[in-house]
């Protein structure tokens, strides 16, 4: 179809500016949508409404969109039977009675700075898949960071904070198939050492873990995290008044069976058992294309149905475990895996919602028109920032990292190659500003997880997660200027 131009970002800013200002981020979303396939039809708001139902109605036309959405209602039941079986409240008695073991005369801020400290170590040594990373932090940690009145918000920065930067950072996954095939397209066939070369230039994600472990050390928050902390610390209140959690009360406070004895296994073994399962089944969806090696099967395998195989598999070696043990009946364990569910149906909706208006910013060209609008204006030495910050705007906007790399990648690479700049840098750019803008967009699905994973409002978090990104950004930022100048 012919461009519709500078109306193409209309859509994705309107959808983020009332999410931010409203902080109704369902309806902003939808009016979004709407507006981007109102464009489509000529203004015909008739004819918008029409296409918008069937706009979300095609994101399950998507086999990874589907699997995705089932996925977290699938996490749903996973955390409900973790609750009903006393596995939660075991695991929590277990992290309480290690610290008051190891710091008995500490202060609460040392027990806090420990656990903060040990999520920020899980999220980012489990590298193999993000979503799995952020899940698997929000599961573990949230039941101990509610104990020890940590914000809901901190532990949602936390999750997101290490999960994509981690992953494009040790590109042993999909993240690094995906990138490579990319550049492969692209004329550079060197495979990982393309990648590692572009790796040392990938400031952002190297930022936000250093940034991070300096605001758990120091316990310097910003901004409204710090209103978040003085909040909990004050009140108890782990979110704010009015505040709308990523997930229900049935998920949250599924009552313990009664009779049932707390014990931390019954949330451990599941949790590892989905962590083992994604490379195992990695594997196995990309061994045909692996052609029988290993590692090649890592990098070519499905992660969609990988974490959707390992999700599922995983509540069925809860509900058999608390069988054998006499925790749960087959029958309990299927009725709490329903609820589980079903507390989490709104952000399978919200899914949707973000892939559709992904969808939508891609049918109007939006990413295409900004990158092509910024490139009439750049010089040599502005390529590496300049790509960073149009990139940074397009995952903003359209709320994926992928998408954007797809895009950009296929732009700052023949823009460097033509404008003798390196190479190395303007991928480097590329990746650092699809993180970024995974990190600060209320329409990426990673952020979703986060407030998901973590129960907090979505709003919420990506609120308080701002300051933190921006200074990882203006900072990256003015390391691209140096080396561009510089000549590097």
């Amino acid at each position: 179809m012919e461009s519709v131009g500078l109306l193409s970002v209309l859509p994705p800013v309107m959808a983020i500016a009332l999410a931010l200002y409203t902080r109704q981020v369902f309806l902003s979303l939808l009016a979004g949508i709407w507006l981007g396939f109102t464009i489509l039809a000529d203004w015909n708001p008739f004819y918008g409404t029409l296409d918008t139902l069937e706009g979300l109605a095609n994101v399950f036309s998507s086999n990874y969109n589907t699997k995705i959405v089932i996925f977290t209602l699938v996490i749903g039941g996973l955390i409900a039977l973790t609750q009903r079986s006393g596995g939660v409240d075991g695991f929590v008695r277990r992290i309480l009675k290690y610290l008051d073991k190891e710091s008995a005369k500490a202060t609460t801020r040392g027990q806090r700075k420990k656990v903060e400290i040990l999520a920020l170590l899980t999220g980012t040594f489990l590298f193999i898949e993000s979503n799995i990373s952020i899940l698997t932090v929000g599961t573990l940690y949230r039941p101990v960071f509610d104990r020890l009145k940590i914000p809901r918000e901190k532990l949602a920065y936390i999750a997101d904070s290490t999960s994509a930067p981690s992953c494009i950072l040790f590109p042993f996954n999909a993240w690094g198939a995906f990138i490579i095939g990319h550049l492969a397209t692209l004329g550079l066939t060197g495979g990982f050492n393309d990648l590692f070369k572009a790796l040392i230039f990938n400031f952002y994600p190297m930022l936000v873990i250093i940034i991070m472990l300096y605001v758990i050390l120091s316990g310097r928050d910003i901004g409204e995290m710090k209103s978040a902390e003085v909040r909990a610390a004050e009140t108890g209140k782990l979110i704010r008044d009015g505040a709308q959690p990523m997930v229900g009360d049935e998920a949250l406070e599924m009552p313990i069976k009664k009779g049932a004895i707390p014990k931390a296994r019954n949330m451990i073994i599941p949790i590892l058992s989905l962590v083992a399962l994604v490379p195992t089944f990695l594997i196995m969806t990309g061994w045909e294309a692996g052609k029988g090696d290993v590692f090649l099967a890592l990098r070519e395998g499905s992660g969609g149905s990988s974490i959707l195989y390992a999700s599922s598999f995983a509540c069925i070696i809860a509900a058999l475990m608390y069988k054998l043990t006499g925790t749960l009946r087959i029958r309990e364990s299927f009725d709490t895996f329903m609820k589980g569910m079903g507390a989490l149906l709104p952000l399978a909706i919200l899914m949707v919602l973000a892939f559709a208006i992904g969808n939508i910013c891609n049918d109007l060209g939006t990413g295409d028109y900004v990158a092509e609008q910024a490139s009439k204006y750049i010089s040599p030495a502005l390529v590496p920032a300049l790509i960073f910050v149009i990139t940074c705007f397009i995952a903003f906007s359209t709320g994926t990292s992928w998408g954007t790399f797809a895009i950009m990648l296929a732009i700052a690479v023949p823009l460097a190659q033509t404008m003798d700049t390196n190479v190395s840098l303007a991928i480097a750019a590329v990746l650092g500003g699809g993180i970024f803008g995974d990190h600060c967009s209320p329409t990426s699905d990673t952020s979703i997880i986060s407030s998901m994973a973590s129960a907090s409002d979505h709003i919420d978090h990506i609120r308080t997660q701002l300051p933190y990104a921006l200074i990882g950004g203006v900072i990256t930022f003015v390391l691209y200027l140096i080396l561009g100048f510089a000549g590097i």
